[in-house]
């Protein structure tokens, strides 16, 4: 769509997105939320909403005089506001935390791993880790060497085959790693700095053309890393036993709980199947050479 009839038809009926397994109808008339949208999905592929939709969102200016004084965002799932409005000119990662809250509560027809997921060579490789752990940076810069994004938040496990479905979108970067990966990855095309978010300063990195292109294409599980970013060490890469893998997986999915042995064989089986490794690293090149020998 051209950028005009893009905004008509989103303020209008909305739009239609893909993202990997899940179609979201979109309806905004928030200009720079497009405008991000645009760039950082590109090419973007939205159509007039037909058929049947995962989840129905809105993102939009509330009502009342308090949106008016200070221009706000709301986001919406279904017409409920599960979180307080945003100021407005946040509204693009107000949308992807959105959209981050809507699969983690609903999507429960797959086992949810919070986790990175890249694949090579038809495999897939799952790097699950906690706030704070350095996933996102080495997610972003394995993306730039050739690897294919899957996702940087959810490993979307399909429980009763074991494959991994994409759902390529976009890498939040946090303060230091903002610099960390344009110095990286210099040709990564990056949208606008969002400062003071609940995160501090915020920049998205866009997934590369042949993630979205092949956003279709799942993969079968081949190793599992755990990775935790020390600037005091160079690159240690050790395994890890199976039983203690599988604990630290089932901490570290959205919906376990939920799923009960329905996600316990699922887990058990992604274990067998897989390689599981820690990985400590303070030098962003060592460690993406390091994963690149072990898929080798």
């Amino acid at each position: 769509m051209s950028a005009s009839r893009l905004r008509e038809a989103a303020g209008g009926g909305g739009i239609a997105l893909r993202l990997g397994p899940f179609r979201v109808r979109l309806v905004t008339r928030l200009p720079a939320l497009l405008d991000t949208l645009q760039r950082l999905y590109a090419p973007l592929e939205a159509e007039i909403p037909a058929g049947i939709h995962d989840f129905h969102v809105q993102v939009n200016r509330p009502g009342g005089l308090r949106g008016r004084w200070r221009p706000q965002a709301l986001f919406l799932l279904d017409g409920e506001a599960p979180f307080e409005p945003f100021p407005e000119d946040h509204a693009f990662p107000l949308f992807e935390w959105g959209l981050n809250y809507s699969i983690a509560t609903r999507a429960h027809r797959y086992c949810m791993l919070h986790s990175a997921v890249l694949e090579k060579n038809g495999r897939a490789l799952i790097l699950p880790a906690m706030p704070g752990s350095g996933k996102s940076t080495l997610c972003a810069a394995l993306m730039h060497r050739g690897w294919r994004l899957f996702s940087d938040e959810f490993g979307l496990l399909r429980p009763e085959s074991g494959e991994l479905l994409p759902m390529p979108r976009v890498i939040p970067l946090k303060n230091e790693s903002i610099d960390v990966i344009r110095t990286f990855a210099p040709e990564a095309v990056t949208g606008p700095r969002f400062p003071k978010t609940r995160k501090g300063d915020v920049v998205h990195v866009a997934p590369t053309a042949e993630s979205l292109a092949r956003q279709q294409e799942g993969a079968m599980p081949a190793w599992i890393v755990f990775p935790r970013y020390r600037p005091d060490v160079g690159c240690r890469l050790r395994p890890v036993p199976g039983s203690q893998a599988f604990v630290r997986l089932s901490n570290n999915a959205f919906n376990y709980h939920l799923l009960g042995e329905t996600a316990y064989r699922a887990l058990t089986n992604l274990v067998k199947a897989c390689r599981s490794h820690d990985l400590q690293y303070g030098d962003l090149e060592a460690a993406v050479k390091t994963l690149d020998q072990l898929v080798s």
